[in-house]
């Protein structure tokens, strides 16, 4: 059993890519192809990523498209496209989907706000996750006589500072977030 910072570290940011990866999802009222990234299609008898079925292309600053592989597969993306709390419509066209970004209200902004909320702290769960990790590790070590009190007590001073400081990116990160949401 040993104690790593680098490795509290490293997961520390997983979660914060994670955020920016979700982050990316949510709309701001123009078309990105990131937009779509975090919504997983029913297919082939398991759930997987709408990249490994699709591509997406931004055809215009309003509008996506979708161009599903396989003609089987179609029903399945338009339904995931339509469940994934994005607020968007697809229009079929055989086996291509648009999808006309609608200009965002001020009720779609709040609800937008408080999604990106949920995401900042689910990050700020696995920020104290990994926290409660390292604390774990480190009383074990040294209730097994590997480290003493004082050198324990140190570390877990370290562990608590490094989560301090992740936790204050994930809340700057979701300011950042919300500004461009609101932004008319």
């Amino acid at each position: 059993m040993s104690y790593s910072k680098q490795d509290l570290e490293r997961r520390m940011e997983g979660a914060l890519a994670s955020l920016s990866s979700e982050f990316s999802g949510l709309r701001t009222g123009r078309a990105s192809v990131n937009l779509l990234d975090s919504i997983t299609v029913s297919a082939y008898g398991s759930v997987v990523p709408l990249s490994q079925v699709a591509s997406v292309t931004v055809t215009d600053t309003r509008m996506l498209s979708v161009n599903v592989w396989d003609k089987s597969v179609v029903g399945g993306v338009d339904r995931a496209i339509r469940e994934s709390g994005l607020g968007l419509n697809p229009i079929m066209d055989g086996q291509t989907l648009r999808l006309p970004i609608p200009a965002l209200n001020e009720e779609r902004r709040v609800e937008l706000t408080k999604i990106a909320g949920k995401y900042a702290e689910a990050a700020r769960i696995a920020v104290r996750n990994v926290r409660r990790d390292g604390m774990d590790t480190l009383k074990k070590m040294e209730k097994a006589g590997e480290i003493s009190e004082d050198r324990a007590r140190s570390l877990a001073e370290e562990v608590q500072k490094l989560t301090d400081a992740f936790v204050h990116r994930v809340d700057e990160a979701v300011k950042a977030k919300e500004a461009e949401i609101m932004q008319v």
